[in-house]
C-alpha cells in the first residue's frame, strides 16, 4: 500500500491510503503514483486516513514524466507549493499549481513556468517585491536593475553596486506577476532574460 498526499482546491491537502496499489494486478497501481490529477473517489474518514477507491484521470502528465528537465522542474514547485501551503489556504494556490503543471506537460518552458509561479506565490506569502516604482524612493522614472536585497526596482537614483539587469528583464519579471498562466499561448524569452530573472528569484527566496 501506499500513503497519498492529495491537493485539493478546498480544504488543503491531505492523506488518502492506496490499499494494494504496489501489487501488479491492482488497478490503483498506475494512479496512485505522483503528478497523477483527477477526481478521487474516496471512501472518507472524519478520523485516521480516508481510503482510495478510484481516480478519475483528468491528466497523468505524461510529457512531464517523460522529461527528467521537467520533472526536476515540477518536483521543485510541487516542494515549494507544499511550503507555502503552511503559510496560506488561498484555493488559488491549487489553481496556480495545476495550471503549472499543464504548461509544463504541453511543452512550454519549465523554468518560465516555475519562475511565474514563484513569483505569484509571494503575493500570498506577503512578501512581494516592489514592481511598479523604485523601492527605495517610491520614484517609477528611470528604473535601471532589480534587487533583491532592496526588495524589487531600483531607479538610476537609488542604484548603488546592484547588478544591472537587460531592460527587458525589468518588463518581463511585472508581466509575470499580471500574466494569467491558463491564458499564455507562447513564450519566447531570451536566455539572458530568464536567467536573470531566475537568479533574482533565487536571491529573493533565499533572502
Amino acid at each position: 500500500s501506499k500513503i497519498l498526499n492529495v491537493l485539493k482546491k478546498e480544504h488543503g491537502k491531505i492523506g488518502i491510503i492506496s490499499k494494494g496499489c504496489r501489487n501488479l494486478k491492482s488497478s490503483l497501481r498506475s494512479v496512485s503514483s505522483k503528478l497523477t490529477y483527477g477526481y478521487f473517489n474516496i471512501y472518507y474518514k472524519e478520523e485516521g486516513l480516508s481510503v482510495l477507491i478510484s481516480i478519475d484521470v483528468i491528466n497523468y502528465f505524461s510529457n512531464i514524466k517523460q522529461d527528467l528537465f521537467k520533472i526536476g522542474y515540477a518536483t521543485f514547485i510541487s516542494d515549494l507549493t507544499n511550503q507555502v501551503l503552511k503559510e496560506t489556504s488561498s484555493n488559488d494556490i491549487f489553481d496556480l499549481f495545476v495550471n503549472g503543471l499543464i504548461k509544463m506537460n504541453e511543452n512550454f518552458d519549465p523554468m518560465i513556468i516555475s519562475n511565474i509561479i514563484e513569483l505569484k506565490y509571494l503575493n500570498y506569502l506577503g512578501v512581494m517585491p516592489i514592481l511598479d516604482c523604485c523601492a527605495v524612493c517610491g520614484s517609477n522614472k528611470r528604473i535601471v536593475t532589480i534587487s533583491s536585497s532592496c526588495g524589487g526596482y531600483l531607479c538610476i537614483n537609488c542604484y548603488k553596486n546592484e547588478f544591472i539587469v537587460d531592460e527587458k528583464t525589468i518588463k518581463l519579471i511585472r508581466m509575470f506577476n499580471y500574466v494569467d498562466i491558463s491564458k499564455i499561448k507562447e513564450l519566447n524569452n531570451a536566455d539572458k532574460n530568464k536567467n536573470e530573472i531566475n537568479k533574482f528569484l533565487e536571491n529573493y527566496y533565499d533572502r
